[in-house]
């Protein structure tokens, strides 16, 4: 017999336990006999591991990081934003197609100059001619020149070498 001073209880893990074992049925089910999967597919430091869209995001801020560096604190206040497609795309005509792309919106009152790069056109027409990310590049560069004022060599003198 045992003696009562003795005797103690642990109850953070009896309710977790449950009747069998503690797995629920779906991990039970996934994992059944052991042979379930015992860690990613692929790494994290791998470029898989990211979506495409995780991907472009990148592209889009390593342009400003470059556009930044070269112009300081005039581009600074420029706000960079990235859409999938561009709002009314049924209404764009072979005229605007130049909008596809990328747009640029001038500031006002209360309302920084923003930068709107499209996702999906852009790598639509990136496939095959050349790298989404010099693409991208030029875009950002193109639109930034616009809001300045300027040619987009002058923004960037790396602008446009990528393309054949």
């Amino acid at each position: 017999m045992r003696d009562a001073s003795t005797f103690s209880v642990n109850l953070s893990g009896a309710e977790a336990a449950g009747p069998r074992g503690g797995r629920s049925y779906f991990e039970r089910r996934r994992n059944r006999r052991g042979r379930g999967l015992r860690g990613d597919l692929i790494g994290s430091h791998l470029p898989g591991f990211r979506t495409r869209a995780e991907r472009f995001d990148d592209w889009v801020m390593e342009s400003a990081q470059r556009l930044e560096r070269l112009w300081g604190e005039r581009i600074q206040d420029l706000q960079i934003i990235v859409q999938e497609i561009p709002d009314g795309l049924e209404d764009l005509t072979r005229e605007k197609i130049r909008d596809l792309l990328g747009s640029a919106t001038p500031a006002a009152p209360g309302r920084p100059a923003a930068i709107t790069v499209y996702r999906h056109p852009v790598e639509m027409a990136a496939k095959g001619v050349m790298p989404v990310n010099e693409l991208v590049h030029d875009v950002v560069v193109e639109q930034a020149a616009e809001l300045l004022g300027m040619a987009p060599e002058a923004v960037d003198p790396a602008y446009g070498r990528s393309q054949a």
